[in-house]
């Protein structure tokens, strides 16, 4: 069989006379060379003319194999690494953002600044400015209906923690959008990663614009109930935490791309070894997610102060009032209850699943790196259903709920990075 390496704008129409091609050099007896020309003998018989065939047409038949090339100049390893490491960082400022903006729900700082503009806001200077945005503050349900007695200088701790928030959020917009335009321009994305990195861009401005969505949902006057208590819409919560993890996870994914890249010259297998670890690698990545989300419920509705006992909920493993709204379906999402039960189910089935997931790829063939990441998968989940007992035994302190929230990253990357670990084995020389 010969192997054809290169072949360029082999899909023009072409004249040929079937296994005549112009080569030379020498391999296994036989004159060939690494590229082909695209220039063709034909017959000179006028009975063995054969017109608008493609030259895919003509090897098919001969049992040629052949890789067809492009013209357009492939991205170097240097400027592969480049954007590599530009996409690692900005995941890593995401993961920030998503810490930060934890912090800044669990402090109750989010409401404070009631105003937003695209290139940001001022910050007050003088004892007047701050009085002038204390008393924006002050016609707002936040400060009617919950803090009356607030003063000035309580006001601006709350102040900073949400404009720390929205200031790293546009730091992450520059530092994606600027780098972007840049390795465009230059050539060093290719098809396939323009896809990726237009993605990226647009998910980056759909989460700056949900973030005002949802902090809206907190301004408008809708607290009328006797306990009532002003917060933002938990379905926006989860939406804006929701974009946050998807922006996040193709970053990470993009980034391993570029740094850890597929080998080339080589053909996608399916190892029989692989099959259940793949697939519970996928289902350990969704049920992450998920369980990340449903926290995001958790923390709209205040539900992790409902029940502050485990395993029991309460006296009983399953409360009565689970199923206390009407329509059922409206517990799923509005009832306190039901969404720290919801909460501990799928961070229970997460750890099971994880579990699993490290025996299992105990005995199946794994390279060194993966076999270091499904232990650290395997003890992050450990740790991330610890620090949620912990947070919630302990009324959700601060820092212990930051850093269960941050967990949940965590395990989430790991999952990405074994993921990826895997796809790696499968790829094997032709």
């Amino acid at each position: 069989m010969l192997s054809v390496s290169q072949l360029c704008r082999c899909s023009q129409s072409v004249r040929f006379a079937q296994s005549k091609l112009l080569a030379s050099g020498t391999r296994n007896s036989f004159r060939t060379t690494n590229v082909i020309s695209r220039q063709l003998i034909t017959h000179s018989n006028k009975g063995n003319s054969y017109k608008g065939l493609r030259l895919s047409d003509l090897l098919k038949p001969q049992n040629i194999i052949v890789r067809f090339c492009s013209n357009a100049p492939k991205p170097s390893p240097k400027s592969s690494k480049a954007v590599g490491y530009w996409l690692l960082g900005c995941s890593g400022m995401v993961f920030t953002a998503v810490v930060l903006g934890g912090v800044t729900r669990l402090t109750e700082s989010g409401l404070s600044m009631v105003t937003w503009k695209l290139t940001g806001e001022q910050m007050p200077r003088t004892d007047e400015e701050w009085q002038r945005e204390f008393e924006k503050y002050q016609q707002y349900p936040e400060f009617i209906y919950k803090n009356q007695s607030m003063t000035v200088s309580e006001f601006k701790w709350i102040w900073y923690m949400e404009f720390a928030h929205r200031t790293w959020g546009r730091a992450i917009g520059a530092a994606m959008f600027l780098p972007a335009a840049f390795f465009w321009a230059r050539g060093y994305l290719d098809k396939s990663m323009k896809m990726r990195v237009a993605a990226y861009c647009a998910l980056v401005g759909a989460q700056g614009l949900m973030g005002w969505y949802m902090v809206k949902s907190g301004l408008e006057d809708r607290f009328q109930g006797p306990s009532d208590v002003p917060r933002v819409s938990q379905y926006r919560l989860a939406a804006h935490l929701s974009l946050a993890f998807i922006l996040y996870t193709g970053l990470l994914s993009g980034a391993l791309r570029m740094l850890r890249p597929f080998p080339t010259a080589t053909a996608l297998q399916t190892l029989k070894e692989l099959k259940t670890v793949t697939a519970l690698t996928h289902t350990v990545k969704a049920m992450a997610f998920l369980t990340a989300v449903s926290g995001a419920f958790v923390a709209g509705l205040d539900a992790g102060l409902v029940y502050n006992s485990f395993p029991k909920m309460g006296d009983d493993w399953i409360p009565d009032d689970i199923l206390a709204f009407t329509p059922a379906l409206r517990n799923v999402t509005e009832n306190p209850t039901t969404v720290q039960f919801d909460h501990r189910v799928l961070g229970t089935s997460t750890l099971l699943l994880t579990s699993a997931l490290w025996l299992l790829a105990r005995r199946a063939p794994l390279s060194p790196a993966a076999r270091r990441v499904t232990h650290a998968l395997g003890a992050m989940a450990w740790l991330q259903v610890s620090l949620g007992i912990l947070t919630l035994l302990h009324y959700v302190p601060t820092p212990l709920a930051a850093s269960h929230q941050s967990g949940s990253l965590v395990l989430l990357s790991l999952s990405i990075w074994l993921m990826h670990e895997i796809k790696l084995l499968k790829y094997i020389p032709k």
